[in-house]
């Protein structure tokens, strides 16, 4: 296994989960970089992307795990940039800063849980 990109969660925007339930997707930032988006966002600690997500690379989330199935264009430079992107689960991702990941269910959003993309070749 190669970890691609690791960080944990240090806030819950009171939005979030509100918008993981009624928009099936989150949205991940770097902590403290964007105050003003604090309320809709899942903050996490600073990691440093490895290499480039792509389809068929996995995601674990918690205790959850999902198949990433789409890379938005400018998903890789933002991760870089400011650790973000939105996160859709079980849809469809149409705009560049997405990743669509398939699983079971919706992942849990909770202080302190892992975030982790990897690939398992």
């Amino acid at each position: 296994m190669m970890v691609k990109y690791e960080v944990k969660m240090t806030s819950i925007g009171k939005d979030a989960t509100a918008y993981l339930s009624s928009n099936s997707s989150f949205i991940l930032i770097n902590e403290k970089i964007r105050p003003a988006l604090a309320d809709m966002v899942v903050e996490h600690t600073v990691g440093e992307l490895a290499a480039d997500i792509v389809a068929g690379d996995k995601l674990k989330v918690g205790k959850s795990e999902f198949d990433v199935v789409k890379v938005g264009d400018a998903v890789n430079k933002n991760l870089r940039e400011e650790g973000h992107c939105t996160i859709v689960v079980n849809g469809e991702a149409m705009m560049p800063g997405q990743i669509a990941v398939q699983g079971v269910r919706p992942p849990r959003l909770r202080f302190g849980n892992e975030i982790k993309f990897y690939t398992e070749e």
